[in-house]
């Protein structure tokens, strides 16, 4: 059994050397993918760095900023490659607690996709402003009306697919970015009738460095949702 876990950075120095050392220990399955965008900061130096010690560690370098989906698009090609049993998102910032990883790699035992939910118990969010929260919470419950998803947290990026999953979606056809990438990739899995399995973790608003929401991602996911709904109704999601 080989777990990836995939981590996309941009300038996550203050975070990148941290993560690595808190992720690997957790599960005896676990190896690190690091997708960096050509980081100004460095980060991808100090991955080559830690990639002398361990073979445990990976790093794909790409040309610059070019977006959230297409680095987890990059990342599953990758473990789809390399022929990994079990694929994870996670961020670089400390916003998914590496505690956690146990968790989903037992329940990927029994499931298609486990998305480490901040609302399928409550609310459970750390440090976030009230209006971020409200944003949020309401997203998802925006999400789950149009799609008819029956997830709690539609818009989350803790979560674990299996390979035979992802093999089965068609990566270069993937039209989402940001956070609705998220929302795409769980429909796709929902839409063929796959099991999935929420868990409830607790969220916690980044530990260093600066957060990369934006307007542009708002806005991106809620017309987005629709696009999404009217292909899965064309049959071509």
């Amino acid at each position: 059994m080989r777990s990836l876990v995939i981590i996309p950075t941009y300038n996550e120095i203050d975070n990148i050397k941290k993560i690595i050392e808190q992720v690997l220990p957790q599960h005896e399955s676990i190896e690190i993918l690091i997708v960096d965008d050509n980081s100004p900061d460095g980060t991808g130096k100090v991955v080559l760095e830690i990639m002398k010690e361990t073979e445990k560690v990976h790093l794909l370098e790409r040309s610059g900023k070019l977006g959230l989906g297409t680095a987890y698009v990059d990342g599953f090609k990758f473990a789809i490659q390399n022929k990994y049993d079990f694929v994870i998102e996670m961020d670089a910032d400390f916003s998914h607690s590496p505690s956690d990883l146990p968790r989903l790699i037992a329940e990927i035992q029994n499931n298609d996709l486990v998305i480490g939910s901040r609302y399928v118990e409550g609310v459970n969010v750390v440090n976030w402003p009230m209006s971020r929260l409200i944003l949020s919470y309401f997203a998802s419950y925006y999400v789950k009306i149009i799609t008819g998803m029956k997830i709690d947290d539609p818009t989350g990026g803790f979560k674990c697919f299996r390979r035979s999953v992802l093999e089965q979606i068609d990566l270069d056809g993937i039209i989402s970015d940001g956070y609705s990438f998220q929302v795409e990739m769980n429909y796709r899995v929902y839409n063929r009738q796959l099991k999935v399995k929420e868990i409830p973790i607790i969220f916690y608003e980044r530990r260093d460095g600066k957060s990369k929401m934006s307007k542009h991602i708002v806005w991106e996911a809620i017309w987005m949702v629709w696009r999404l709904r009217l292909l899965a109704m064309l049959g071509k999601l």
